[in-house]
């Protein structure tokens, strides 16, 4: 398959399957709490990848230096990304929080710049900027009776930081372990170092019912593992290119809700649609003149 296509297509499924975790997350908070659900997610999907990993792929186990590299990784990219992410949504409206994606693109093209000192063009960064004002314009409507104390904002752009980082360490690292391997680990130990925010943060009664198990099969097969591994692939190829699709998230985020919460797609969202279509391709043809 041509690289550009196979880019292309890796990205859209990408954005597809991470952006049906906010819709399956809704369903699955109307049974426990939120780090119950994702602590749970993570362990799960830790697990089914490692048995993979180890029993077909026949993988090894991970050297010391490679345990010290996936436990930052999953540390950045599970723990700390998540963990914070939750304690922010009870400050934040859903309107914020919808944004908040859109500034992992900004802070992994300026940490890959200054960490991996790779310079990001000025094509890339109107790409950027387009994809930034397309995913601003999609949110407006939500944002125009929206509230967030400071504390719910810092925590919020802490998160994406983390979660970026994460991101631009993983395209920095040279992993000697299969992609299944390093998602099975990361996701498993940032799992495991979740735990602690799970029983600290306890306060009401969870019910393990069939909304919740639904709700769990999805978020462990077709996003922790599904869109997961499609990332990792996507930072591989660039991290800077990669982080455009995430602003497509926001956007099939809006299109799940109205199919499946009834929520009204208005002229904001087909701008911002357009305009974020038009950053990726902006993006996707950068790729093709690098690739």
């Amino acid at each position: 398959m041509n690289r550009s296509v196979s880019f292309l297509t890796t990205g859209l499924l990408f954005a597809i399957f991470w952006a049906s975790a906010s819709v399956a997350g809704k369903f699955g908070l109307r049974s426990v709490e939120p780090l119950v659900l994702f602590t749970i997610r993570f362990l799960g999907a830790g697990v089914i990848l490692l048995v993979y990993a180890l029993a077909v792929e026949k993988s090894r186990l991970p050297s010391r230096s490679e345990w010290a590299s996936l436990t930052i990784f999953g540390g950045f990219n599970t723990t700390l990304y998540l963990g914070v992410f939750v304690i922010a949504l009870q400050y934040s409206s859903p309107g914020i929080t919808t944004l908040a994606i859109a500034l992992n693109p900004l802070f992994i093209s300026a940490m890959t710049a200054i960490w991996m000192k790779r310079r990001v063009s000025w094509i890339e960064w109107i790409s950027i900027a387009i994809g930034l004002g397309g995913v601003l314009i999609a949110s407006y409507p939500l944002l125009l009776n929206s509230q967030a104390k400071p504390v719910g904002l810092f925590l919020l752009i802490l998160s994406m930081a983390a979660y970026s980082a994460g991101a631009v360490y993983y395209a920095n690292v040279q992993w000697k372990l299969s992609r299944i391997s390093i998602n099975g680990w990361q996701v498993l130990i940032g799992g495991v170092l979740l735990i602690p925010f799970t029983l600290l943060l306890h306060a009401e009664e969870n019910r393990f019912d069939k909304t919740f198990w639904l709700s769990l099969l999805w978020l462990i097969i077709p996003v922790s593992i599904g869109a997961v591994q499609l990332w990792l692939r996507l930072l591989k190829t660039d991290a800077v290119k990669a982080s455009l699709w995430l602003y497509l998230c926001p956007i099939f985020g809006f299109i799940y809700a109205a199919l499946l919460f009834d929520e009204a797609i208005t002229l904001y969202t087909v701008i911002g649609t357009l305009l974020v279509l038009i950053a990726l391709y902006i993006g996707q043809s950068q790729q093709k003149k690098t690739g």
